[in-house]
């Protein structure tokens, strides 16, 4: 399967820096994932990495973490970022991670499973890499809240959430939706963002109707967690 380029990181991954450092000030997404998929003393690998940003907020309790990046320029970023930490940067996808069978305990995906349907061969996939009980999380933008989602739906109007959520639950994903709270350091940065994350029509009306420097974004955080296996008895 291709690889899909990501229309924001891989083409401005200094703005979407700053967009990392602009969502979920409060770091609701990080407290969610705590309880559906504490990585304290586990193993963990994210899937398509970028820039490397979550790595070392993992890295703070995991045993061991990873990232997966099939872009060269970003995973070169992501290296330099954690560089005599311990914490590893490897080519890859989603479809073939470079990994042996049962070696993980969290795999998390961050806006990286987007479009539903598509995603079943890496899902497949994590399948083959997690352990026992081991847990895939994937974390996605809810297009169906707020002025954020608005402004999704207004770009991909043949994109079908309730589809994609369906999908996900037909395949074993328990559900939590969180709201976030984005915050910008000034306009001319949050003007960048919109502009990367969207064309450049939605982007000027999201300006305007954006009068301060912050933004409530829903994420859908998805979950499934690997069979142990039947129970001997």
């Amino acid at each position: 399967m291709p690889i899909i380029p990501s229309p924001d990181i891989w083409y401005w991954p200094d703005v979407y820096e700053r967009e990392n450092a602009a969502q979920d000030v409060d770091g609701v997404i990080f407290a969610t994932l705590r309880e559906v998929a504490d990585w304290t003393g586990r193993d963990v690998v994210d899937i398509g990495c970028g820039t490397g940003f979550h790595l070392p907020i993992f890295a703070r309790d995991a045993r061991s973490v990873l990232g997966v990046e099939p872009h060269a320029k970003l995973r070169k970023i992501a290296a330099d970022r954690v560089a005599g930490t311990g914490i590893g940067v490897l080519a890859g996808s989603a479809e073939a991670l470079p990994l042996p069978d049962s070696s993980v305990d969290v795999l998390h995906a961050r806006t990286a499973y987007f479009f539903g349907a598509e995603s079943a061969p890496g899902l497949a996939e994590a399948n083959r890499v997690l352990r026992p009980g081991g847990v895939l999380v994937i974390v996605d933008l809810d297009t169906t809240a707020h002025d954020y989602g608005s402004w999704m739906r207004a770009d991909l109007p043949h994109y079908n959430a309730v589809a994609v959520e369906r999908f996900f639950a037909d395949n074993g994903f328990d559900l939590r939706r969180v709201d976030t709270r984005w915050e910008f350091p000034d306009r001319p940065t949050l003007a960048w963002v919109l502009a990367i994350e969207f064309t450049a029509a939605t982007a000027a009306r999201a300006l305007v109707s954006t009068p301060g420097l912050a933004l409530t974004v829903r994420y859908r955080i998805h979950t499934r967690v690997k069979p142990r296996g039947l129970a001997l008895r």
